[in-house]
């Protein structure tokens, strides 16, 4: 029997937790807050329930792979629905006149038409760039994102030679510069390079290899699961426990526990403390941190058994961090559809300001607002409307925490503040903040708080090309025998797809298999095997 800690219950922990346990190991998760969930966690005021983190579900032939992992379905987990249109976009304004916009409808069709009515001419040319993102999305799922990278003949199969010079173009050019070769549009540009974002990265930074997002919303379209995605972190920690994991929150896990042996440094438990400040060590043959990376790495273990010690973060790059603004609004909002992104026109100075040396708040700041209520009436009370508003801002914590009812810091009650005046403006709703019964922020400091992330980023480390791939922190210690790493800090990435993908790297490096694809679903291990 391998006893298995696994640490921290956001996506990634429950996913691994569920995959280990399915396969005989007995695991006991712990969660330092008093829900799981971590970053895709929930929160519930005067009958509104909102999603705190991730909103877009993308990918969905990944979620619908973990679940069969599982034994079960995504149809049997989760009730989706297609969204139609996908989304609007609102250019910013010139002087007193309106926004632009861009209503991006559902199916290939009936997108190619709307570029083609934006920019003609467009419309082929976008065919041939949902045909090449098709192409290299198929190519990153079976070679590189289930790829645990420890054997290099993995990278060696013929279609993947074959498509060296390819492959060498997309990673040797810039998403911004792929796409402004082939749209002139300024609107249909950012269209195509606001994918970069969700991967923590500037487009003019992110490898052209990451085109491929496009296949995701513009061909795949756009889904959402009915109770939003703390309904689907429902589901998986259900699986968890059904599969015998045990979960115990308000346990906070404050060093992974070592032992020598001939062959160096083994992993051999941790010590955590319960909600009384009672410490207890719990002892394991196997430790998963889905935790933080670099609090994992700086904070759990002795500078000898660290992978990536603090001088590796010194020279990484941190995604971006964020505002995020919570609301409950009365009345309808028919203006914004159930996503909307708010696009500068000067996005390279927005992105100046998140990346650049001399980071600063973007004033004013290109912003995604997610409006679930659109599709889930039960994410708000009859005749009112969910808001949930991302201002990405640098990864830094002194712009501070959030609060209930503008009584978050400053500088975070600025921006939203800001925030909302844009959506006013931009979306033609006038009257926004006079409708206003709940606010909620939730800033830098509040994720380096509450999910111990690095520079208070709320992705982790960017997807630039140094730290995407086999260059991104791996899913196992190397320094340390049975401990392993998941989540958006490591490979393969961010994003709730990434984070499962990670739990089945993790199943992998355990069984000592080297493949670059999925794996192939098998039966559970005998409910014996797990006492």
């Amino acid at each position: 029997m391998t006893r298995t800690v696994v640490i921290g219950g956001g996506v990634a922990g429950l996913a691994t937790a569920a995959l280990l346990a399915r396969e005989g190991h007995s695991v006991h998760l712990f969660e330092r807050n008093e829900r799981v969930g971590g970053r895709a966690g929930t929160l519930e005021r005067d009958g509104f329930r909102f999603d705190t983190g991730p909103s877009w579900y993308l990918m969905p032939g990944v979620f619908d792979h973990f679940f069969e992992m599982l034994g079960t379905s995504t149809s049997q987990q989760l009730d989706l629905r297609m969204l139609d249109p996908g989304y609007r976009v609102f250019g910013e304004p010139v002087g007193s006149g309106e926004a632009r916009r861009l209503t991006i409808p559902h199916g290939l069709e009936c997108v190619v038409e709307c570029f083609e009515e934006v920019e003609p001419g467009s419309g082929a040319r976008l065919r041939a760039y949902l045909s090449s993102a098709r192409q290299a999305s198929g190519m990153a799922e079976r070679f590189f994102l289930y790829n645990p990278f420890t054997r290099w003949r993995s990278l060696l199969a013929g279609p993947v030679l074959r498509a060296l010079p390819r492959l060498a173009s997309l990673l040797g050019t810039s998403l911004e510069r792929f796409v402004a070769r082939r749209f002139s549009d300024p609107m249909l540009r950012q269209v195509l390079g606001y994918p970069a974002v969700f991967l923590g990265t500037d487009p003019r930074r992110a490898p052209a290899m990451y085109h491929l997002m496009s296949a995701l919303d513009l061909d795949e379209g756009v889904q959402y699961p009915m109770g939003g995605f703390w309904g689907l972190v429902e589901r998986i920690e259900a699986l968890a426990r059904e599969a015998g994991v045990q979960i115990t929150t308000g346990a906070d896990v404050s060093e992974i526990l070592t032992r020598r042996s001939d062959g160096g440094l083994v992993a051999s438990g941790v010590r955590w403390r319960d909600r009384a400040g009672s410490e207890h060590v719990e002892h394991a043959n196997v430790v998963v941190s889905a935790a933080d990376l670099h609090h994992t790495e700086t904070a759990l273990l002795p500078a000898e058994a660290r992978s990536y010690p603090q001088r590796w973060w010194d020279d990484a790059e941190s995604g971006p961090g964020a505002v995020l603004l919570l609301l409950g609004v009365r009345g309808e909002l028919p203006e914004l559809e159930h996503h909307s992104l708010f696009f500068t026109r000067d996005w390279g100075r927005n992105f100046d300001a998140i990346f650049g040396p001399a980071a600063r708040i973007p004033d004013p700041a290109s912003l995604y607002v997610c409006r679930p209520s659109a599709t889930d009436p039960a994410v708000a009370p009859e005749g009112h409307e969910n808001l949930f508003v991302l201002v990405p801002v640098p990864a830094d914590t002194s712009i501070g925490a959030g609060g209930a009812d503008g009584e978050g810091d400053g500088a975070v009650e600025r921006v939203a503040d800001a925030a909302l005046q844009q959506i006013e403006r931009w979306a033609g709703i006038p009257d926004l903040r006079s409708r206003i019964v709940v606010r909620h922020t939730i800033g830098p400091a509040d994720f380096a708080r509450d999910y111990s992330s690095w520079m208070g980023g709320m992705l982790g480390p960017a997807h630039v090309l140094r730290q995407s791939a086999l260059f991104r922190a791996q899913n196992q210690s190397k320094r340390v025998t049975g401990l392993y790493y998941a989540g958006g800090t490591t490979a393969p990435g961010v994003g709730v797809p990434m984070c499962l993908i990670s739990a089945e790297l993790v199943l992998k490096r355990i069984r000592g298999d080297h493949s670059a694809g999925p794996l192939v679903p098998s039966a559970p291990a005998p409910a014996e095997a797990r006492r």
